[in-house]
């Protein structure tokens, strides 16, 4: 089963699995979804969106909101995803954290060769110091086998990630 955009010019896209959403776009997967959604536009909308769709006949209106989702819905199941529909997930660095996430700004932090202070993890996550710590164990550590190196620079602990090490 696929999961399936609509953007504000009224396209249907098929996905192969759940994306993150731009804004502006409405995403469903079954035909409850789309009433849904359908529920809140006006009916000029679900013609133009049927207009869209391949290998359809154009109309100038529907009978009624569920004659139209309901037509939409048996032409959209049979859509396909794009290859460059996976490009829609936001693209992941080499440690497997999803790139502007406070985990990937942290790994960014940690791979510097001076590594980073707890003082800066802080500052760059907005996070306490015992949830700072609890991620570089749990998450980065143990989750995503990262070996990561704990020293004292000047007073302050420091933290980086030791190349070709796992935990």
């Amino acid at each position: 089963m696929y999961i399936f955009t609509i953007d504000p010019e009224n396209r249907i896209t098929a996905h192969a699995k759940s994306i993150h959403v731009p804004k502006g776009e409405s995403q469903f997967a079954d035909p409850k979804g789309l009433a849904r959604l359908a529920g809140d536009w006006p009916g000029a909308r679900l013609v133009e969106i049927w207009n869209k769709l391949p290998d359809t006949k154009k109309l100038l209106r529907f009978t009624n909101r569920k004659t139209a989702v309901d037509r939409i819905w048996s032409v959209v199941q049979s859509l396909q995803p794009s290859p460059s529909s996976a490009k829609a997930m936001p693209k992941s660095n080499p440690f497997g954290t999803r790139d502007g996430t406070k985990a990937a700004r942290m790994i960014a932090l940690l791979s510097r060769s001076s590594g980073a202070t707890l003082t800066e993890i802080m500052a760059e996550t907005g996070w306490q110091a015992h949830s700072v710590r609890g991620f570089i164990s749990g998450h980065l550590s143990r989750r995503l086998g990262l070996g990561i190196k704990s020293f004292k620079n000047g007073g302050e602990r420091t933290y980086r990630i030791v190349r070709g090490a796992t935990a």
